[in-house]
């Protein structure tokens, strides 16, 4: 059973989103942005914002499996996108959606400057609850 109570909301707009996360009692998993980078340290997809954000999540997926985790404990996503056209972070957040499937956690949106890695583009971190051991 997830630790998450994920809540709408009665007032605002009804998006299909989720507004906040409530986590019950365990443990909280807070990750550093997840870059798309590969095994060997390189930058995934140079220049493709979509194939960096399906990276990032592979990445991410992995930083959750790690500590005991996985996408559907997430509570609340940030997604970062260094491109200058709004559609760039669409395109990105679709990614994101997609590798959630039917979980939706908070979520945030953020276009940025620039990321820390040559020719990145997307940046991905969540936080997770899972079960008390």
């Amino acid at each position: 059973m997830s630790q998450l109570r994920l809540n709408g909301s009665e007032t605002l707009y009804d998006g299909g989103f989720t507004y906040s996360a409530t986590a019950l009692p365990g443990s909280i998993i807070f990750t550093a942005g997840a870059a798309p980078t590969e095994a060997d340290g390189s930058t995934s997809g140079p220049g493709d914002v979509q194939a960096q954000a399906r990276q990032c999540m592979l990445n991410l997926t992995t930083i959750l499996s790690e500590a005991g985790a996985s996408l559907s404990d997430v509570a609340k996503v940030t997604v970062y996108v260094a491109e200058g056209l709004q559609a760039d972070l669409s395109v990105a957040w679709d990614a994101v959606v997609e590798a959630f499937g039917a979980h939706k956690p908070a979520g945030t949106l953020v276009g940025v400057t620039v990321l820390a890695h040559d020719g990145q583009l997307v940046e991905i971190e969540a936080i997770a609850a899972i079960p008390q051991s």
